[in-house]
């Protein structure tokens, strides 16, 4: 089916991505070719499709996301969709192609293609989007992407800091998207881009209208680089050729002008859309222009002159007419043809001679005629020269702005006086690219002797040479029917005739174009000696208005003002930091609450319980008692914590929740242990005699916050707990949990299916705490002096390590060491009968991983971290890994069957010896749920352990620990 075709195209660079990635170093034709098959499979894929959006036809696939939020994860293919998928996988071959020889064997080259196509299956995943979250998604993953790559010789601080600000500017406008998107989803009612591209006039007609354009425009302003978010494009040049060729032609910058042509039919028709896309777009043109023709490095010249085109593009689409987006896409097309070559042949002079210094370059055309020759052809195609792809869709751009009905009278005048003044500055810097680089006398002080590149490295080149003439003399046989089909999916039944030919008799455009090629040759040869010598190195009237300086300040500004609120706010101390957050929680919640009150009871209260009230007293009097007793003796305070938390299980127990009963428990016994290997790292606490007046008064506003928050939190709970909900959630999963979860524990099916992705969040938070714990606590060394406990408390393991060492008979602890022994199958089949039975009764994944987690911390506690890691081979981190991937990849399962993520599936059928089976998906999620509450509680276990375990060494040897 050609609708699953979409999702080979989208998927085999992400695949390609991975494969390259684990490759052996310094294999770069393996890579190359890697790369090169994917993006020519890609290709082919694309072409073939062609015939299905000729007509104004559209591809789609559609699998199921988030049904309940409506969404769906949706590919697209349209016409112009089509032509995008093109680009970027036709120079997508190129390049890598080109990039097999420009990439030094020396460098990380895995690393290089892995962003390649990790960066082409993102822009390939904006394109073929077919809902807005969707496309906003892959559109940060362009800037993660590009991020990348642009810092790939990261050992250089111009790539460092070039890509953190391509990724500050385009991240800051993707979050802009991002909120214009979930504005056009709530005005539509769907994210669905074919209900988003037929709502325009509710669109245009919302008040929210004006908001929603601002925001889509930041993002794609700041993605395709326009005024005043122009400056991080040149700064990207830090990047390897390869992939500023890739970056500036069909992909990256591009995406802004895609964004922007895409949404046009919902957004464009208003004065406003004029003045938001259109003013930026014609300021991004001159000024892209103007600061081209100053710079001293190619691929300088070259990125303001994508600027400055990309400005084009942008003021085409903003001037409210369908001719003019029909020319922009055209000038899309044709400027991804001529900007690829031209960068690829800078990055030959770059490779060959060792520098990019026009100052240095001159008469390049001897050593280097056959790639002199391909880039003055590149080059006249920037400047709109007859005969060449640029200068139709330049006519077009000119026609345009003459008879323009957008703006006012002054507008009509100065937009065809700015084309005009532009196009002169485009033929200057393509001259001087030319001229500067190419004619002359040959340079003789150059890093390296000039020569032609090797063959192939050439081809990318000549065959985007080709396309440029061979659009540029046969139009109508080569792009017009491409161009029509890309013109009717954006514009539709508003497509106007139009015509590819080469000559249009005379006329204004043509006298515009005249004239820009007369005063740009004028203009050239007036600068010429200045340019050559470096007298107007810098951009002469506007270099003060430097956006990087300004960036810079910001980022600056920003970090000064962080440091000042963290010195104003900020303590080492960890109660300095709770006390302020518990502050303003407390201060939040008040705010929220303040004048509503707890509400009449909506249900019965239950009647007085005598023994209940008394379980309660029970639990107040431990959780008080606890407090106090941790002035005194930290060992018994947690003792008596533990008591308040066993009220806790009990009263779960009490009110018919076996589950929660169940988790308190192991979660009371396993952080019993826990907390008690990490007792005896606090500081010692003085006795209250001891203490000064101020240590009182601490102590007594503490006591006062703590109190407020629980009552803050109990009379919550009284007000949940006693109203009345008008639509309660608990009858939709009772009545649903046996039919559709197959599941008679609702708690469970919750966890594992309706709220199974929140739960696998859950897990994945638990993972990266464990993970954590352990990173922090292998470089962290308490000091002896620290010690508030008793030798014999100091450390759990402390009679292991004495009977290791000779201090305690040698019999010790044998018999409860064998018992504790014995206890692990017998725990382990405990554990996965919880397991097993969780679906349908109390227990499930994270019971039994507590259970399994206890029985291994008993053998820490009894035989000690040596001997249990030398018989158990614990490897808690791959526990933690399988678990997350197991619970992960069980919920792409559904997949196979057509169902949403997490959906869960089931098997009903009949094997020999055990008669009728049934096997639910939620099994296998409920295995990763309990591998990992397993792996991440053993793996604090052991940090925790070995920690105790070391300082008890060092203390008895006298060491500072």
């Amino acid at each position: 089916m050609n609708e699953w075709s979409l999702l080979w195209i989208l998927g085999l660079p992400f695949a390609g991505c991975l494969v390259a990635a684990l490759m052996r170093p310094n294999a770069r034709n393996a890579e190359a070719w890697l790369a090169g098959l994917i993006a020519l499979a890609g290709l082919v894929q694309v072409a073939l499709l062609y015939p299905r959006v000729a007509d104004g036809g559209v591809v789609a696939l559609s699998l199921p996301w988030i049904p309940a939020l409506g969404l769906t994860f949706s590919l697209r293919m349209d016409g112009f969709s089509w032509m995008f998928a093109m680009l970027i996988t036709g120079i997508g071959t190129l390049v890598v192609m080109y990039a097999r020889y420009y990439m030094s064997p020396q460098d990380p080259v895995p690393r290089f293609f892995s962003f390649f196509l990790a960066f082409m299956g993102a822009m390939m995943g904006v394109v073929l989007s077919g809902n807005l979250i969707q496309l906003a998604l892959f559109w940060e993953l362009t800037s993660l992407a590009s991020f990348m790559l642009i810092a790939y010789w990261h050992h250089r601080v111009d790539a460092r800091q070039g890509a953190r600000m391509a990724l500050t500017v385009t991240a800051a406008g993707g979050l802009c998207l991002l909120a214009g998107v979930l504005l056009i989803g709530h005005i539509v009612g769907s994210y669905d881009l074919d209900e988003v591209l037929g709502s325009g006039e509710l669109i245009r007609n919302h008040p929210a209208y004006a908001a929603v354009l601002v925001l889509v425009a930041l993002g794609a302003l700041t993605k395709s680089a326009q005024f005043p978010f122009h400056f991080w494009l040149p700064h990207a040049m830090a990047a390897p050729t390869p992939v500023s060729a890739y970056l500036h032609s069909a992909t990256m910058v591009k995406a802004g002008v895609f964004l922007l042509t895409r949404l046009s039919p919902v957004l464009d028709g208003t004065e406003l859309w004029f003045w938001v896309v259109g003013g930026p777009g014609l300021c991004t043109l001159v000024l892209g222009a103007y600061a081209a023709i100053f710079q001293q490095d190619l691929k300088g010249v070259l990125a303001y002159s994508t600027i400055s085109h990309l400005g084009l593009i942008t003021l085409l689409l903003g001037m409210n007419s369908d001719l003019a987006t029909l020319a922009a896409i055209f000038h899309i097309l044709n400027h991804a043809i001529f900007k690829a070559s031209l960068f690829m042949a800078a990055g030959i002079i770059d490779h060959e001679t060792g520098t990019r210094d026009m100052r240095r370059l001159s008469g390049l055309y001897r050593a280097m005629p056959i790639t002199a020759t391909l880039a003055m052809v590149a080059s006249a195609s920037m400047a709109g020269v007859p005969l060449l792809n640029g200068f139709l869709s330049k006519e077009m751009f000119f026609a345009e702005t003459v008879y323009t009905t957008s703006g006012s009278m002054w507008t009509q005048i100065g937009l065809p006086v700015a084309a005009t003044v532009a196009g002169a500055f485009s033929v200057i810097y393509s001259l001087r690219f030319i001229h500067q680089v190419f004619f002359g006398p040959l340079a003789t002080d150059l890093p390296r002797e000039p020569h032609e590149a090797p063959r192939w490295m050439r081809f990318p080149i000549e065959f985007l040479v080709l396309l440029c003439l061979v659009v540029g003399v046969v139009p109508g046989l080569t792009v017009s029917g491409v161009l029509g089909a890309a013109g009717l999916s954006v514009l539709g039944d508003r497509l106007p005739e139009f015509s590819l030919s080469v000559w249009h008799g005379v006329n204004l455009p043509l006298i515009m174009s005249l004239l820009a090629l007369a005063g740009g040759v004028i203009g050239y040869y007036t600068l010429r000696r200045n340019l050559k010598m470096g007298q107007l190195d810098g951009t002469p009237l506007i270099y003060r208005f430097d956006g990087k300086r300004t960036f810079e300040w910001f980022q600056e500004a920003l970090a000064t003002g962080a440091e000042w609120l963290t010195r104003t706010v900020n303590s080492e101390r960890l109660q300095v930091q709770m006390l302020a957050l518990v502050c303003v929680v407390l201060a939040m919640g008040a705010l929220a609450l303040w004048g509503q009150g707890a509400g009449s009871p909506g249900q019965v209260v239950s009647a007085f319980d005598p023994w209940f009230a008394l379980l309660w007293l029970l639990g107040g009097v431990c959780a008080i008692a606890s407090a106090y007793q941790a002035k005194y003796h930290r060992l018994a305070a947690m003792v008596l914590m533990g008591g308040a938390g066993l009220v806790t299980c009990l009263t779960f127990a009490w009110l018919s929740a076996p589950d929660l009963a169940l988790t308190q428990l192991g979660v009371e016994i396993v952080t019993l242990v826990l907390i008690l290997l990490g007792l005896r790292w606090l500081p010692k606490r003085l006795p209250m005699a001891e203490t000064s007046l101020r240590a009182r008064l601490r102590r007594g506003r503490d006591l006062l916050i703590a109190g407020g928050a629980g009552a803050g939190i109990a009379w919550l709970s009284y007000a949940v707990f006693t109203r009345q909900a008008p639509d309660s959630i608990a009858p939709f999963f009772l009545e649903r949990a046996l039919p559709e979860g197959e599941g008679r524990n609702v708690v469970n099916v919750i966890l594992v299916d309706f709220r199974g992705f929140d739960t696998l969040g859950e897990i994945g938070v638990l993972g990266i705490v464990a993970l954590t714990v352990y990173a922090l606590l292998r470089r962290f060394r308490p000091a002896p002096e620290s010690m508030d406990l008793p030798h014999q408390q100091r450390d759990p393991h402390a009679y292991a390590s004495s009977r290791e060492s000779g201090e305690l008979p040698d019999g010790y602890l044998r018999v409860p060491a064998v018992l504790v022994r014995l206890l692990l199958p017998v725990a382990a089949l405990a554990s996965v009968f919880f397991l097993l039975r969780g679906h349908n009764q109390p227990g499930g994944g994270f019971v039994g991983g507590l259970v399994m987690a206890m029985a291994v911390i008993l053998q820490y506690m009894v035989g000690g971290t040596a001997w249990v890691e030398s018989r158990m081979r614990l490897h808690p981190q791959h526990w933690v890994g399988l678990g997350i991937l197991i619970a992960a990849l069980t919920g792409a399962a559904s997949w196979l069957a057509g169902q949403p993520y997490m959906d869960s599936l089931s098997y009903h059928g009949y094997l020999p010896l055990l008669g009728e089976i049934h096997l639910g998906s939620a099994l296998f999620f409920d295995i990763g749920v309990y591998m990992l509450v397993v792996g991440a509680t053993v793996l604090i276990l052991v940090a925790l352990a070995h920690q105790s375990a070391r300082s008890h060494r060092k203390a008895g040897d006298g060491g500072a620990g």
